[in-house]
Formats: structure tokens, sequence, C-alpha cells
């Protein structure tokens, strides 16, 4: 009985670390202030991922309309997110996102792979994910709060 002892604890805590880990999702990083974003924040709901540097004059004119845009879409189970598209990583994201005043996150992880966003060589571009994870559209260029909220709600509507 003593010698089954240890075998019988070793398998809970086999037991209890699989459970603990089966709880855990894919980690989706950081946003521009080094805060982790929350993989539900991710999952489950329509998104609008827009793609943005600092070099780039349309991104700079969109970024107000997005500012803007952000909370009015959160009260429909709609996030937004940023992405710099060269790269940027701490720090550097964190002034970059601060110098062109992006009030909305910025993921510091692209959620390209993620979601099988096609690549773009040119800027701005905004992807509109559904809830079930599919890129529903690709927008290249500036957009405005008015064009995408339409684009958002024909796509809803659509299913």
């Amino acid at each position: 009985m003593v010698e089954r002892f240890p075998r019988v604890i070793g398998l809970m805590m086999v037991l209890i670390a699989a459970a603990v880990l089966a709880g855990c999702k894919a980690d989706v990083g950081v946003d521009q202030h080094g805060q982790k974003v929350a993989v539900e924040r991710l999952e489950g709901q329509w998104l609008v991922i827009n793609y943005w540097a600092e070099w780039c004059g349309p991104c700079r004119s969109e970024i107000p309309e997005l500012n803007g845009l952000a909370p009015e879409l959160e009260k429909q189970s709609i996030s937004l997110f940023g992405v710099n598209f060269d790269g940027l990583q701490g720090e550097d994201l964190s002034k970059a996102a601060e110098a062109l005043g992006i009030k909305f996150t910025v993921l510091a992880k692209d959620p390209a792979e993620r979601f099988g966003l096609p690549p773009s060589d040119a800027l701005p571009v905004t992807y509109i994910v559904d809830d079930q994870g599919k890129v529903r559209e690709r927008l290249l260029g500036e957009q405005n709060a008015e064009g995408l909220k339409a684009r958002l709600a024909a796509l809803r509507q659509e299913g």
C-alpha cells in the first residue's frame, strides 16, 4: 500500500496538469502597451484588422476615423485591431502607435497566420474576419468609418 501511494500522487499530479493545460489556449501576444491580449478578444466575434506603418500617408489619415469607430464597433461585439506592417515590437511599437495617435488595440503579434490573411504589398490594408474566423473581405487603401460600418453591416446580413 505504501508503495502505491507515490504512484497515485504522481498520477493525480499528471491529471491536474493535463486539466490545467487543456484550459489554455494559444497565446495571442501583447498590445502596444505590453498588456497581454486575451485570446477571447479574437475568437467568436467579428474582427476588423488594419495594417499600418508610420511612413504610410493614407494610414495616418485613416487612423482618426478608426479611433472614432473602435468604441462604436465594440458595442456591436466587433473588435478593431491594428497591426504594424513593419513588425515593430516593444518600445518601438509603443512609440510608433503613440506618434500616430492610435487609441485602439495594436497587436504586437501579427494574426495573419492565425486567420490565413493574404499578404499585401500595399498599405493601408484592412481585413474583415467573421465570427467563425473566416476572412470575409480585404479592403485595400484608406478606409473611413461610414464605409467600414456599411461593409460590416452588409457582410453580417449575408451571414
